[in-house]
């Protein structure tokens, strides 16, 4: 409901914005005549209109998400036609003469002297016709949020409320007269520089992605992604929580804690065709939700494979759905090849857009929803661990489905490097920390230049959570990227293991680094991604572990310098 009133608060503000300057000659043509028999049949032509043409427009945004990369260069040569149409009036009016064409067209056969309601009507659908691409900024985040939630009846919905709201506006210009006419003539002086200043962002916006200067850049504005005003809108939609409460698997029964929501939401399918949860009736399925670079989610996914070979041949489906945290995690190519060399041979629904995330009304990585046949949500968990709890909860769902026979005993996957599960009885281990100045803590190198190259120093002496950076770096909200060689990092940790986020510079270079601990080699200490002299090479967007302990789990002083420019560092994780 509440997204409703949105929409409709921005259809009926359209009033004092650009785009209803088309629509003002064909509205305020029949101001002298009854209102009931002229303007309603008018407005109400126009807004259904103008719903329907937005909603295929809905359904072009939805498809060019799903296109994924190919998508983004059409959307782009969209965006750029958008912005030039913003900024010249010369290219909205070429734009959208075919569609004046039509209005006209549309506007002679009803007779704009006859009088009849059908007529009206007539003129509001070419007014419609008009209005459909001039529509302004609301109406860019209605579309982009139909695009992300997929077209549907909800999609017209809003739209239609849009329109409502608008024409609620027109109706009350047409009723009260002069005055709000002469209020919308002022406001309109303002909205043409309005108007010119997004066409400026948008093809900023539009030359930096295409010129590459920032690899994240484009992932961070796919189609698939929200931001403010649009955020809102999106969050009034997230259903109620599907999980209620945390359920003991020990005791007699699973409750039902919600029902399996669609799966149509995902952006790409890695391993398998597209899969609707209709399609899961009558298996027994684990949805796991995980991104590539998520230290919890690396290790717990050696569990995950086990469940799904030992499982498979008696009705247990696996689902991932990958759900990025990062930008470098949206390329369908990094998850592919994350995938490969995780082994992960079961579907992966890629979830850019956190739509079935939102579905789930998740919150955590990893997150495991464990469905019965019925299609009913049993059981959950969170985080890693338990995992013999969760096996059991498999169990007793294939059970419950009359499977018999179950292969007894419990996964022992072998697993080596990063997806060793983390040291028992670490005490203060230290937090996961960002890079990036959004979520960054405990940094110890002065104040952060904000997406903007500066030279830090770090302190010769740290306390332990603390971390600094050294060198020429440009620290942006979720990453810091080296411009000069032989910058460093460092971080006063407390863990059996460290971990970090980290990958390649825009060209895609390898970037070579060296790994001191408490100032010398990590010899027995080193991390599966570097050798005993702390040397590694940074190939692709991932987590590299670099520190692991031989023995225990103390407070030591972590360094890596890299020797080249370029490197992107994301976020430490530990063990």
């Amino acid at each position: 409901m509440l997204v409703l009133i949105l929409a409709y608060l921005g259809g009926a503000l359209t009033i004092l914005s650009p785009c209803i300057l088309p629509v003002l000659p064909f509205v305020f043509s029949r101001a002298d005549r009854p209102f009931a028999r002229n303007g309603l049949p008018m407005l109400a032509g126009m807004a259904l209109t103008f719903a329907v043409v937005a909603t295929l427009a809905a359904v072009g945004g939805g498809w060019a998400v799903r296109a994924n990369q190919y998508g983004r260069f059409v959307a782009l040569a969209v965006l750029a036609v958008l912005g030039l149409s913003l900024l010249s009036e010369r290219v909205a009016e070429w734009i959208t003469r075919p569609f004046v064409a039509l209005g006209n067209k549309l506007t002679e056969r009803t007779g704009s002297q006859d009088d009849s309601v059908l007529s009206a009507a007539g003129l509001g659908v070419a007014t419609g016709l008009l209005w459909a691409p001039c529509a302004g900024p609301i109406l860019g985040l209605l579309l982009t949020c139909a695009a992300l939630k997929g077209a549907s009846v909800r999609t017209t919905l809003l739209l239609l409320t849009y329109a409502a709201g608008a024409a609620t506006s027109l109706a009350l210009a047409l009723l009260i007269g002069g005055r709000v006419f002469a209020l919308m003539k002022r406001s309109l002086g303002a909205g043409k520089w309005v108007r010119r200043a997004l066409g400026v962002l948008v093809l900023a916006g539009v030359a930096a992605i295409a010129l590459g200067l920032d690899t994240g850049l484009l992932t961070r504005v796919s189609l698939a992604s929200t931001g403010g005003l649009e955020q809102k809108l999106i969050d009034a939609m997230r259903p109620a929580p599907l999980v209620q409460l945390a359920v003991n698997a020990g005791g007699d029964t699973l409750p039902v804690e919600g029902d399996l929501p669609a799966l149509d939401g995902a952006t790409q399918w890695l391993n398998s065709p597209p899969i609707s949860a209709q399609s899961l009736r009558g298996k027994v399925v684990l949805v796991d939700f995980w991104t590539y670079s998520c230290i919890n989610c690396i290790r717990s996914l050696p569990y995950v494979r086990s469940w799904a070979d030992k499982y498979k041949d008696y009705g247990l489906v696996v689902i991932g759905v990958h759900a990025p945290e990062f930008a470098f995690e949206k390329d369908p190519g990094n998850v592919a090849h994350a995938v490969k060399d995780l082994g992960v041979d079961y579907p992966v629904a890629l979830d850019n857009g956190y739509t079935i995330w939102k579905a789930f009304s998740n919150e955590y990585w990893p997150a495991h929803y464990f469905i019965d046949p019925q299609g009913h949500i049993r059981h959950h968990h969170f985080g890693e661990g338990d995992y013999r709890q969760s096996e059991d909860v498999i169990r007793r769902l294939l059970a419950e489905a009359g499977r018999k026979d179950l292969p007894g005993g419990y996964v022992q996957p072998g697993v080596q490097g990063a997806q060793v599960a983390a040291g028992s009885g670490d005490t203060g281990r230290s937090p996961e920390t960002y890079v990036g100045y959004a979520r960054a803590q405990n940094f110890a190198s002065g104040t952060v230049a904000q997406d903007e190259t500066a030279t830090y120093h770090a302190p010769s002496t740290l306390t332990v959570n603390q971390w600094g950076l050294d060198g020429r770096w440009l620290v942006s909200d979720e990453s810091a990227r080296l411009d000069s060689p032989n910058g460093r990092i460092v971080y006063r940790f407390r863990g059996r293991d460290l971990h970090l986020v980290l990958g390649p510079g825009r060209d895609g270079q390898p970037v070579r680094f060296r790994v001191l601990i408490d100032n010398k080699a990590p010899g027995a200490d080193r991390g599966a991604d570097i050798d005993a002299d702390g040397n590694g090479t940074i190939t692709g967007q991932r987590l590299y572990q670099l520190v692991r302990q031989a023995n225990g789990s103390g407070e030591r002083t972590f360094e890596i310098t890299f020797l080249d420019p370029g490197v992107l560092a994301y976020a430490f994780t530990f063990g």
